[in-house]
């Protein structure tokens, strides 16, 4: 009698158990069909009109935590940090100037989306992503047009955050007459530096610059990874000085600007980070005008270079401030437990490697969601790689982002 009576009370529990959420787990909004319990110990909270979440403890999520050892990625992510720390807020409480995104004109009709992006105790600095490469602003030779660029401009000011310049010379999103054009080099050169100083004139006074501390970025990737020049309609036709060509042209028409060379795998001691490391001693010694390094921070969970601060400090040596301009940490999807558990580990070690550079002056995320984010168009099984979800919830890399500047 007493093994059938528990046998029945365990029939009557594991339907139960099996129709609830786990912990982190979807357990309701608009249009959910799963789930709307949780295993004990968690709380189905909500997020927004069309996501719920388990989270442990309370309805409120967990306070913060520190992320353990690296050695054991299996333990489960911190709790989300709590939505009143901005990590805007802490970024200039701990003496950076920012903590920022990147944005594109397409995600701004969606107001679930802007309502987190106009915070500025969240966000004091956006980049465009597209609207002001060259393609997007020079379609045809002589003919500009910047209304995508202003949109995010004038968004800038209006939540007062800064803006960061994207960019003048990059061997990527040209339009054809650039990329395939037949140019003397007298002729590109002319090319360049009207570009350069026509884009930087139009925002003259709107990127960060030394009153308003904004940015430009002026080249980007200029270099292959294994340090040696990248071959592009620049560099054939130039050399290496369609570089300081774009330079000296962006410094004449905005004196106040903020000029940056950017690229992405010189975040780890290796051939790459000496060739850049060499070509801004070189711009310097030649008296061009160099303010900046912008380090493109495309990760994978992981694989965080461990000299990543060493090579900040190489650069910051020289009087040249640093910048993490594009940060996200991409992981196989859909993403695992422990994969969000060392994601966590991961933003905070990147953040904590710029708050530990003096001449580091801020970060900025390549987008803060999953919902727009670039990587799983372009590395396919690949994604998840922003602190904020494709539910706009925020993930455990937030606490991440939260502990190091909290530090």
């Amino acid at each position: 009698m007493q093994l059938s009576t528990t046998f029945t009370l365990l029939a009557a529990i594991i339907p139960f158990a099996l129709g609830q959420a786990a912990e982190w787990g979807q357990c309701g909004g608009i249009g959910w069909t799963g789930a709307t319990t949780c295993v004990a110990g968690t709380t189905c909270t909500v997020m927004n009109a069309y996501y719920s979440q388990c989270l442990p403890g309370s309805a409120a999520p967990a306070p913060t935590t520190t992320p353990t050892s690296p050695s054991s990625p299996a333990t489960p992510p911190s709790a989300p940090a709590p939505t009143s720390s901005g990590l805007n807020k802490l970024a200039k409480t701990a003496g950076k100037l920012y903590l920022g995104t990147a944005t594109d004109n397409n995600e701004l009709t969606d107001a679930a989306y802007t309502a987190i992006l106009d915070d500025n105790s969240q966000f004091g600095q956006i980049t465009p992503a597209n609207s002001m490469k060259w393609d997007a602003t020079e379609p045809t030779r002589g003919t500009f047009t910047f209304s995508g660029g202003d949109q995010i401009a004038n968004l800038a000011k209006t939540n007062g955050m800064l803006l960061r310049g994207h960019n003048c010379v990059w061997y990527n999103q040209l339009p054809s007459w650039v990329a395939n054009g037949q140019f003397t080099a007298a002729d590109l050169t002319t090319v360049i530096q009207t570009h350069c100083s026509t884009l930087v004139s139009h925002y003259k006074g709107q990127v960060y610059d030394k009153k308003t501390l904004g940015t430009s970025s002026t080249v980007s990737e200029p270099f292959n990874d294994d340090g040696t020049w990248r071959s592009d309609v620049f560099y054939n036709t130039l050399g290496t000085s369609y570089v300081p060509i774009a330079l000296k042209a962006a410094r004449a028409a905005d004196p106040n600007a903020k000029l940056y060379i950017n690229d992405y795998n010189i975040e780890q001691t290796g051939a790459k980070a000496t060739a850049m490391l060499n070509l801004v001693k070189q711009l310097i010694a030649d008296g061009v005008p160099i303010d900046g390094v912008g380090f493109q921070c495309h990760f994978i969970v992981g694989e965080v270079p461990g000299s990543f601060q060493t090579v900040l400090e190489q650069f910051t040596a020289l009087g040249l401030e640093v910048a993490i301009t594009e940060l996200d940490i991409r992981t196989t999807t859909p993403a695992s437990q422990s994969a969000l558990a060392q994601q966590e580990k991961d933003y905070q070690s990147v953040i904590q490697a710029c708050m530990n550079v003096k001449g580091c002056v801020g970060a900025t995320l390549w987008d803060f969601t999953d919902k727009y984010s670039w990587v799983p168009s372009t590395f396919s099984g690949q994604g998840a790689a922003c602190p904020w979800d494709q539910n706009l919830v925020k993930k455990p890399a937030y606490t991440g982002i939260v502990n190091a500047l909290s530090a």
